[in-house]
């Protein structure tokens, strides 16, 4: 508890630096995103067993394609997990649900198969999406700044275009997002 905390710490003036540095979140450097009514890009990459995917394999269907920073944290399991307890209401609304990390598709079937989700997950491991989509950018936490992944979802509708941009995801409610 904070009490403990601030005996390990010692000094009370200090530790309310040290709590801010320990809860602060990853901040989203501004990023160039893809724009509501342009065309989705291709991409051809694996999925988690292997198999190659591109955008084109979902002609006529609605994708929600969701950018996630790494397999098996805590946030994009949250946000997987999210999507898999609701993926029969996507489903039922015509979507399509694709994740997509720079991760293998060895960590990508480990994922897959510790929460049992239901829908792909692909592995762009030359970020050859992350790119195209403009979601790989620089990022920040504890004062380090470094190269990753940002966390947005782009749905795309039956004609391959990007209908929806969600740029600060809820992990938690993320299937919500989507569906308004």
């Amino acid at each position: 508890d904070g009490l403990r905390q601030r005996e390990l710490y010692g000094r009370r003036d200090v530790y309310p630096v040290l709590l801010n540095l320990q809860y602060k979140k990853t901040k989203m450097a501004k990023l160039e995103l893809l724009e509501p009514g342009t065309e989705a890009p291709d991409f051809s990459v694996n999925d988690q067993d292997g198999n190659p995917v591109s955008l084109g394999d979902f002609s006529g269907k609605k994708v929600v394609l969701y950018f996630y920073p790494k397999d098996n944290t805590p946030g994009c399991t949250k946000e997987a997990c999210n999507l898999r307890d609701n993926h029969s209401l996507l489903t039922e609304k015509g979507f399509v649900v694709l994740g997509v990390s720079t991760d293998d598709e060895k960590s990508h079937t480990k994922f897959v198969t510790k929460y049992d989700l239901p829908f792909k997950l692909l592995a762009d491991t030359d970020k050859e999406i992350v790119n195209i989509y403009k979601v790989w950018g620089e990022k920040s936490m504890y004062g380090r700044k470094y190269e990753g992944t940002h966390r947005v979802t782009y749905v795309i509708d039956e004609q391959g275009k990007i209908e929806h941009v969600i740029k600060k995801v809820k992990t938690g409610e993320h299937s919500d997002q989507v569906l308004q």
